[in-house]
């Protein structure tokens, strides 16, 4: 299989008060297409960072970052930004819907950034809202949407561009248990059945639990001995290592 996105002793710095904190500590790993890779981690460990210069919006300190292939080091600002435009999908913690827009609007967005006419794609847009559940809440505005609905739009939103990578940066953090575990099924699909790549970042256990494989983030550093693999990853064993790692 080819790795759609991979990190090599990846380090980022962060300067306070004359020195240099270290935020990410040599980070290696890879996510290879259809792959659904968790990384969990307390807060403040990293993984928000890490999931930024993933994507090319940050840089790291030293080491290299290739996405779809391609060193992002070697690339301008202005190429970085078209290669994660056709690359990268993005789901938020707090959704970034556009409040103005309806669900119709705001899933096609990136049609629109891509210089694509919406309404050309309505069938297309339809289909996807069908298949999440918000045929019937296209001309809403996301004020009039429950916390799970509006993370169904921002899961369509980053579908709609045809990405093969999702960065999924704690996307049930502001959800119940019910609604969060029904976000889980659907990027879960997204793996299955539409052959994305996905990277969640998560300090949830049961999120945990629908990905392929699971790292652990500790201090910046991902902990070199604990890994658990999927499908069906047990909630059990993903506490048994949080307790091992004191996380």
């Amino acid at each position: 299989m080819t790795d759609i996105v991979s990190a090599h002793e990846v380090y980022k710095f962060h300067e306070q008060g004359g020195e240099r904190v270290p935020i990410l500590r040599g980070v290696t790993f890879d996510v290879q297409e259809g792959e659904f890779v968790c990384i969990m981690g307390p807060s403040g460990s990293g993984k928000s960072t890490l999931l930024h210069i993933l994507s090319g919006l940050d840089a790291p300190s030293a080491g290299a970052v290739r996405l779809a292939g391609v060193d992002l080091s070697k690339l301008s600002e202005r190429k970085r930004t078209l290669l994660r435009r056709a690359q990268v999908g993005y789901v938020f913690q707090f959704f970034n819907l556009l409040p103005n827009l309806t669900v119709r609007e705001n899933v096609g967005l990136p049609l629109a950034i891509q210089g694509r006419r919406p309404e050309l794609a309505d069938e297309e847009l339809e289909a996807l809202c069908r298949r999440l559940g918000l045929e019937q809440r296209l001309g809403c505005y996301p004020h009039q949407l429950s916390g799970g609905e509006m993370q169904r739009v921002s899961i369509a939103r980053a579908l709609m561009g045809g990405q093969p990578l999702l960065l999924c940066d704690e996307p049930t953090g502001n959800l119940s248990q019910k609604a969060g575990a029904e976000v889980m099924e659907i990027l879960r699909r997204c793996a299955d059945e539409d052959g994305r790549s996905i990277l969640l970042v998560t300090h949830n256990p049961r999120d945990a639990t629908f990905a392929d494989r699971l790292l652990f983030l500790v201090d910046g550093e991902l902990a070199p001995d604990v890994q658990l693999t999927g499908p069906d990853i047990p909630v059990e064993s993903v506490h048994e290592a949080l307790v091992s790692l004191a996380i």
